[in-house]
């Protein structure tokens, strides 16, 4: 792992610990820290954060952190001992709502491909077309003759 990682992973716990056990807030909802991008100079960090509930406690849990964004920057300089303290932007992770939908639509699409494999007449196989005919992929039957 190297020195800028180290440093990502360590501002993300500190501003994680913070969030939970220094600031008192009431409109810091359920916030989770998901990760931290920090420029190769070490000077700005985008931290990365979701909330649990609705739209409304996004917001208010935006506002709360971008009014403490000062004091977390002044706590975050004096716990990692850097020769800058880092500057600090909070930005919401929608990563984890993505993936959610995603995995929505695979089970929709699963669910499709289960009823209709139960629509086909078990051991059918595939369809058959005229002249007795698979409709299925073509493959090269040849018939050799018998000498």
């Amino acid at each position: 792992m190297s020195r800028h990682e180290r440093v990502e992973e360590a501002i993300r716990k500190e501003v994680s610990l913070i969030i939970h056990d220094e600031l008192k807030d009431p409109r810091i909802g359920f916030v989770t820290i998901t990760r931290v991008e920090l420029t190769k100079d070490l000077r700005n960090a985008k931290i990365f954060y979701s909330v649990l509930g609705k739209d409304e406690d996004c917001k208010k849990t935006k506002l709360a952190l971008d009014s403490a964004l000062g004091y977390i920057r002044s706590l975050v300089a004096q716990r990692i001992n850097l020769r800058f303290a880092t500057e600090l932007m909070f930005h919401e992770d929608h990563s984890i709502e993505h993936s959610v939908r995603i995995e929505e639509v695979l089970n929709k699409i699963k669910e499709l491909d289960q009823s209709r494999s139960s629509c086909d007449e078990p051991g059918a196989g595939p369809s058959m077309g005229k002249e007795g005919r698979s409709s299925g992929p073509k493959k090269n039957l040849r018939r050799h003759k018998k000498v």
